[in-house]
């Protein structure tokens, strides 16, 4: 999707587990900041091979995911669904 804000994909309806709130507030984090990253193609802590995936779930349709460390160390991730109605941010235990 073309876009002048660098936004390659549509979020749809945001949603987060209990453990991925209780860690944006425990370190102060604002969501939007990584929802930011991820819809821009930002990946986060992905190693290449997972990096690759994301850009090719891009072109065919697939789900994508990111993955970030909050101040604290936490990791959180950031999952958008293939058909892009649902993006779910939650702590890796919690997938």
């Amino acid at each position: 999707m073309p876009s002048t804000n660098g936004v390659r994909f549509e979020l749809g309806r945001v949603v987060a587990t209990p453990g991925a709130l209780d860690a944006l507030r425990r370190t102060h984090s604002g969501a939007w900041t990584y929802l930011r990253r991820h819809v821009v193609g930002d990946w986060g802590d992905l190693d290449t091979a997972d990096m690759a995936e994301n850009e090719l779930s891009l072109v065919a349709g697939f789900r994508l995911l990111s993955g970030y460390s909050l101040p604290d160390g936490t990791r959180i991730w950031i999952i958008t669904e293939a058909d892009r109605s649902c993006t779910t941010l939650l702590l890796p235990e919690e997938y």
